[in-house]
């Protein structure tokens, strides 16, 4: 062969070269991704950990502040709260994470952000939403918090079952995240991306349908920010049904990713995300079981737990919340919930901090800053140091003392 030869070995040296430099299979980008070293505040995994750059385990033990992707293009509080204030107090409160959604209307030109007392927030004057997507962003860094942007609907009027419509097409959808992921390339006080929040209805996993298979659109879309920004964790929700048999919470159901990965062309990226709620979102039939609470765990094995259980991948709670903790089937069922996710190390952002959450209520009462004393309570003794601080998380149940 030619190879054998010494004086074709330099051709075929560069040759190689080139190949890895200009090959059109995109090998030679997969292999710098694969080896660029990670900036120190950002995360990885391994198995079912999340770690960081020094490879010390971490979780996420965050709230979700939620407006941005309603029709105020704002987060909500702003009418009645100075932004800064708000976030310095989910910081104080002991949280380490913002999951905040957005939808992709915020970044259409006359998406104007409303419903904000400018005398109480004078720096947010004139600017779009995604300025003040920015603002919170580069205040997270300030002081230390992370950020997962949440991709919560397309319009601001309300979720959509898959990733698109017909008015926000599948190309909108990564074009929108790919602008994301360079926007913020290089402050890790973003850490990643929450793709498509709570895909339902017509969704499937694994069927290879390309126009409803979540778990191929998460690729599809999952890779184009890996490419734009290799240092995100990308986070996928499930569906709502792999089965007729089979139907759980929009988002929750994961039970077909273990037989239908998903796969990233940069390894050590991928966090899978699940919701789970009470009877105050949907009275589900668990919850009038004869063996309520005892059966719950066996059901979030089913349904997203065993991922964590089996290290194929770590799962965050992106959602989970309810009215009343500490009575009735509800209080019965988060303390379960919360007990499970302890003993497994999942990590979590709480849903939420608005008052204005129908369905759950949230963590600040109306005033927008007094504290739900049981919700706090349900809370804290499970929140994990600030990310990126080089501490690692405590055991499950250990008190954190700031």
């Amino acid at each position: 062969m030619l190879a054998a030869h010494p004086r074709y070995r330099p051709v075929l040296f560069l040759s190689g070269i080139l190949f890895l430099l200009i090959g059109s299979s995109g090998l030679a980008w997969r292999l710098r991704a694969a080896r660029a070293p990670l900036s120190s505040g950002y995360l990885h995994t391994s198995g079912s950990r999340l770690l960081n750059a020094a490879g010390q385990e971490v979780r996420i033990t965050g709230i979700n502040w939620f407006g941005l992707e309603t029709c105020a293009f704002a987060p909500h509080g702003l009418s009645s709260r100075n932004w800064r204030d708000m976030m310095t107090q989910i910081r104080a409160l002991g949280f380490n994470a913002i999951r905040l959604p957005f939808s992709s209307q915020l970044f259409d030109p006359g998406s104007q952000p409303n419903s904000i007392d400018v005398n109480l927030n004078p720096d947010l004057q004139g600017l779009s939403g995604l300025q003040i997507l920015d603002k919170i962003v580069a205040e997270a860094h300030v002081l230390g918090l992370k950020v997962i942007l949440d991709r919560q609907r397309p319009d601001c009027g309300a979720q959509s079952p898959l990733w698109y419509t017909d008015r926000y097409s599948e190309a909108r959808w990564i074009s929108d995240w790919v602008m994301l992921a360079k926007r913020y390339a290089g402050n890790d006080a973003v850490i990643g991306a929450d793709l498509h929040n709570e895909p339902h209805g017509a969704a499937t996993w694994g069927s290879g349908n390309l126009a409803t298979d979540w778990r191929l659109a998460a690729e599809r879309a999952g890779d184009a920010i890996l490419r734009a920004n290799p240092d995100w964790l990308i986070f996928v929700e499930g569906i709502e049904a792999v089965n007729k048999h089979n139907a759980y919470w929009w988002g929750g159901n994961l039970a077909n990713a273990g037989r239908y990965p998903v796969r990233l062309i940069v390894p050590g990226r991928l966090v899978y995300e699940a919701h789970d709620y009470g009877p105050s979102v949907w009275v589900q039939s668990w919850f009038h079981a004869p063996t309520f609470p005892r059966n719950m765990p066996a059901i979030w094995d089913q349904h997203w737990g065993y991922l964590q259980e089996q290290h194929i991948a770590p799962v965050l709670m992106g959602e989970f919340g309810a009215r009343n903790v500490d009575s009735g089937i509800e209080g019965t069922w988060i303390h379960a919930l919360m007990s499970y996710m302890k003993a497994r190390g999942i990590g979590y952002t709480f849903w939420c901090l608005n008052p204005d959450s129908g369905d759950t209520g949230g963590l600040l009462e109306g005033d927008w800053k007094t504290v739900d004393p049981a919700k706090m309570a349900l809370l804290r003794p499970d929140l994990a140091p600030l990310i990126g601080s080089g501490a690692p998380s405590p055991a499950p149940g250990h008190t954190t003392t700031r």
